[in-house]
């Protein structure tokens, strides 16, 4: 295969927060400050219910996978968001890539600076969405990259990363792509698709990672973390490293906290799989909050359609409905207009609904 490099864009080049974080501030800069989101009061209840999918059950073939499958199909219609547990991903990699991930963001600022993000591409170190000098900004550092497929990764800042995190991501991104996969060929099974139409779409998927570092924040209630919206992606898999809570998603109108359970992945939909399945799967909104004692740190992996397939309701599913809710676009376009944008809910995907 060539190599087919691919700059979905750039991202203004911010400060990093965990400096920031580091300095003796009682009050946070004005650029952090968002005034117009509401914040939940502390004692607001935890999501109780997020549904938990059993993803071995639902590959077995017993007679409990058919109960399974319609919760993973009730999960991605009424929830968008479902925590998966026994995934088959070996507890020691996911120590190893969670010690690894740990060790990068206590790297010396002169290290980072070596893979921060650079004028015209938002990879390394930095923030995304950030397209202009007044813009509002997350209480938040990050570390962005493509993994999958090889041939469109950005090799210079792989080979940049120390080596234990490059074997360990590696083999992490592999085992996420395995994840996707499963639960795409499970949901096009729910939906009646046309199995040869799932495979087509997802199986040289477009895979990016963003490992997430939330420091403590002096005025909680003033800041975010991460700015509401929904993925753009199909579906985005998060490996939460430790257990400061922090994601909130928005259910029934209200911002809820969701609190992991112990081994588990969350799973949710994104923006291209509600444009897939024609509207059926629905992508929601969520943000992270911050705290001002506890650090909070996790890794996000995006999974997409494959580059070079057209963007747009899945063909045998538009033949079910009889109608189609959404445009089609090549796939490297919508994701080059999604991140020359700012976050702002679910907006993008707005844009790409038909009248």
């Amino acid at each position: 295969m060539e190599n087919h490099k691919i700059n979905f864009g750039r991202s203004l080049i911010v400060p990093s927060v965990q400096e920031l974080a580091k300095q003796p501030i009682t009050k946070i800069p004005h650029r952090y400050v968002h005034h117009d989101d509401h914040h939940p009061a502390p004692d607001d209840d935890p999501l109780p219910s997020l549904p938990v999918i059993d993803l071995h059950s639902l590959l077995a073939q017993a007679s409990d996978s058919c109960s399974e499958l319609n919760k993973l199909h009730t999960a991605s219609t009424h929830w968008g968001f479902f925590q998966v547990i026994n995934h088959g991903i070996s507890e020691s990699l996911l120590e190893d890539f969670k010690r690894e991930v740990l060790n990068m963001f206590k790297l010396p600022m002169e290290d980072k600076l070596k893979l921060w993000q650079e004028e015209d591409n938002h990879e390394g170190f930095g923030q995304l969405f950030v397209v202009s000098e007044e813009q509002k900004l997350d209480w938040s550092d990050m570390f962005y990259i493509t993994t999958l497929p090889h041939n469109i990764r950005q090799s210079q800042l792989f080979q940049k990363l120390p080596l234990i995190l490059r074997e360990k991501l590696e083999a992490y991104s592999m085992e996420m792509k395995r994840v996707a996969m499963a639960i795409l060929g499970q949901m096009g099974k729910a939906l009646g698709m046309d199995i040869e139409e799932m495979s087509e779409l997802f199986q040289d998927g477009f895979q990016s990672v963003r490992m997430n570092y939330y420091p403590p924040c002096p005025q909680p209630d003033m800041a975010l973390g991460f700015s509401p919206h929904s993925d753009a992606d199909a579906l985005t898999i998060l490996y939460q490293l430790n257990d400061t809570a922090g994601l909130q998603i928005r259910k029934d109108g209200k911002w809820v906290t969701v609190k992991p359970q112990p081994g588990a992945l969350v799973v949710n939909v994104g923006d291209i799989m509600e444009i897939v399945t024609n509207g059926v799967y629905k992508s929601v909104e969520h943000r992270a909050i911050v705290n001002s004692n506890n650090e909070r740190m996790s890794v996000a992996t995006f999974y997409s359609s494959s580059m070079g397939t057209e963007l747009g309701p899945a063909r045998s599913l538009v033949a079910q409905h009889g109608a189609t809710k959404f445009r089609r676009v090549p796939l490297e376009t919508y994701l080059k207009e999604f991140f020359a944008r700012k976050l702002d809910g679910k907006s993008y995907l707005d844009f790409m609904k038909l009248d």
